[in-house]
């Protein structure tokens, strides 16, 4: 079995500042792409960004410039810097990864985390 263990979410007013961790554990041979996703009331959810093992980034173009996603591969955790936060921003975050676990690691499966409310005040 596979846990993702989210911090750091919060509320914070316009221009502050948070910093997102997404612990990865259980029976994990590798990962290979870890990411952020959000979620706000009535709305899909949504790729905020991503970063491969090899640290290739992808941000959306609402967040580029302000989030900054980074990873500890010896930690198997994520993180997401979300600097000059917006109240658009606020929204329940998801992390997600897409792994091989070592009871099968000829495929890859993705696993969610619970979510972590972020909320920005105007």
């Amino acid at each position: 079995q596979v846990q993702l263990v989210e911090s750091g979410g919060g509320l914070v007013q316009a221009g502050g500042s948070l910093r997102l961790s997404c612990a990865a554990s259980g029976s994990i041979f590798s990962i290979n792409t870890m990411g952020w996703f959000r979620q706000a009331p009535g709305k899909q959810r949504d790729l905020v960004a991503r970063i491969t093992s090899g640290g290739t980034t992808y941000y959306a173009d609402s967040v580029k410039g302000r989030f900054t996603i980074s990873r500890n591969n010896a930690k198997n955790t994520v993180y997401l810097q979300m600097n000059s936060l917006k109240p658009e921003d606020t929204a329940v975050y998801y992390c997600n990864i897409v792994f091989r676990d070592f009871r099968d690691w000829t495929r890859e499966s993705d696993y969610w985390g619970q979510g972590t409310q972020v909320t920005v005040s105007s």
